[in-house]
């Protein structure tokens, strides 16, 4: 087992066979339909292609030979049936003492296990042929780079958010006792935010890969007009190809996107055609992210992404839609967002000291709030500004001619702010005790100038927290104050369960109440 308790291969079941449970019995030709519609192409191609062209549908050079092909296709069918069947009766599962355990495999016996305390988050998933019968996928990720995932596939739909309530629950130290997955209600929710598909549609247009993809294609046609070669535009068709196919993903997974709060975290729903439903519980997520490309500046849409421990860093649409804690928002949307990852920001004025973090800028002198300020000092170390970012000293202004002004970093009492990017927009927000560790960093340039980055390394995932050409002394100060904020931090969490952080208190025997839409105000 390793550390966290995230996973196990090979261990005895500790409880009594009869707290096991299997899964539904469609689940494995859920799974394996693709194996079943090979069977079918292999031994069905030649017959449709015949019928097509108005021949007879069987050869009449097989007539011999066709009982053995139909007997061996009857025995291949009977087999990827039978190992379904295998599949199925020995897939168990079992909540019990602080854990959540998988068996699997009926010749190579497999148990994965997650702790329920380390549950970093819990996503039901349901791909098209899953929500037509009913069923979904329950995912629960732990911290250690995604690699251990617990999966449970499949179970009715109904089943299945019980049994995400029950692990919510326990992780959260609502529900201590033995009660079984139904005798825990699904947590309450409100609704806080949605993204219509017309905003969804506008900023994939808008994005970043559109422009590359303009600018492709004026570089397409200007060398095709050229060299008079129009056969240029045949080798791009799998480039538009896959541009369509990466258009219709990213739509597809950010389709119908909504976020709501309940007491057991924060819950987040999206897909066209293959839907999913995370669970965040507070507290889990180790650094969050919010860019402004610059055509978006135009109609104000926002981008949040975090890092959660479980999810990794690896590659690929799924889970850059899994690490999207919105897609593309107004500011109202970002500040409710910011609201419920870290309810206490730590300063008296957090949308004032937000809105600098997204739009702030530096006036020419070193200090400045929000888009300019007051000139003042000679700029020979990184001056704070009036909204409370200490930024890159004026002396380097030649590094980035751009971002010497928007460079900056705003400790506050919970959690650090990193702001950088002068058209590309972004902030950057780490609780203190999710700093793990930290580096500084100086090149031949840097040096000469005075100046340093501080990176701040959390769990893997796309946030990177970094922070840009500070001045030296101040960066070396900023090292060692949050080396000591983390660790107080870390000392006042006293708990994995994170209701009875936040409460303080033994965990109540019942579920709290999630806000009403007469309190849109609260969470």
């Amino acid at each position: 087992m390793s550390p966290d308790g995230s996973a196990t291969v090979g261990l005895p079941a500790k409880a009594d066979d009869g707290d096991w449970r299997r899964v539904h019995p469609a689940s494995p030709f859920v799974r394996g339909w693709v194996a079943l519609a090979a069977v079918g192409y292999f031994f069905g191609r030649d017959a449709f292609e015949r019928m097509l062209q108005g021949r007879d549908i069987l050869d009449p050079n097989l007539n011999g030979r066709v009982p053995w092909l139909l007997a061996g296709g009857g025995i291949l069918l009977l087999l990827t049936v039978g190992g379904f069947i295998l599949s199925w009766y020995f897939t168990r599962y079992q909540v019990a003492e602080g854990y959540v355990r998988v068996n699997t495999g009926f010749v190579f016996k497999q148990q994965r296990q997650a702790r329920l305390d380390r549950v970093q988050a819990i996503d039901i998933v349901q791909p098209l042929l899953a929500r037509i019968f009913g069923l979904a996928e329950l995912k629960f990720e732990v911290a250690d780079a995604g690699e251990s995932a617990v999966r449970l596939a499949y179970l009715p739909l109904d089943q299945a958010k019980q049994l995400r309530a029950t692990i919510l629950a326990r992780a959260a130290g609502v529900v201590s006792g033995p009660e079984t997955p139904e005798a825990v209600p699904e947590a309450p929710e409100y609704v806080v935010l949605s993204v219509p598909p017309s905003r969804l549609i506008g900023s994939l247009l808008l994005s970043e890969q559109t422009v590359g993809i303009l600018l492709g294609a004026v570089a397409s046609i200007a060398i095709s007009v050229y060299t008079e070669n129009g056969a240029i535009f045949l080798a791009l068709i799998p480039a538009v190809l896959g541009i369509g196919a990466a258009y219709w993903s990213s739509f597809n997974k950010g389709y119908n996107f909504t976020a709501a709060i309940s007491p057991d975290g924060i819950r987040l729903r999206y897909g066209l055609l293959d839907t999913q439903a995370q669970t965040l519980p507070p507290g889990r997520i180790q650094a969050l992210k919010v860019t402004q490309p610059p055509i978006w500046r135009i109609f104000g849409w926002y981008r949040m992404q975090v890092n959660v421990a479980g999810y990794g860093g690896a590659a690929g649409n799924e889970n850059a839609a899994r690490t999207t804690l919105l897609p593309v928002g107004m500011k109202p949307d970002v500040m409710r967002m910011l609201s419920l990852v870290l309810p206490d920001p730590g300063v008296e004025d957090p949308e004032r000291v937000f809105t600098s973090g997204l739009e702030g800028l530096a006036g020419l002198g070193g200090v400045a709030g929000l888009g300019g300020g007051t000139p003042a000092g000679s700029g020979s170390a990184g001056s704070t500004s009036t909204d409370g970012f200490v930024t890159t000293p004026r002396r380097a202004r030649l590094l980035a001619p751009l971002g010497w002004r928007r460079n900056g970093f705003l400790a506050t009492r919970t959690a650090l702010l990193i702001r950088s990017g002068r058209w590309w927009r972004t902030l950057v927000l780490v609780p203190h005790q999710r700093t793990q560790s930290m580096a500084l960093q100086q090149g031949p340039l840097a040096r000469r100038f005075g100046v340093a980055d501080l990176v701040f390394h959390t769990t893997a995932g796309p946030v990177v927290p970094r922070l840009y050409q500070a001045d030296v002394e101040q960066a070396v100060q900023l090292f060692d104050q949050q080396a000591a904020r983390a660790r107080e931090a870390r000392k006042r969490q006293t708990s994995e369960q994170w209701l009875a952080e936040v409460s303080g208190q033994a965990p109540p025997q019942s579920l709290p109440q999630a806000p009403t839409q007469e309190d849109p105000q609260h969470g």
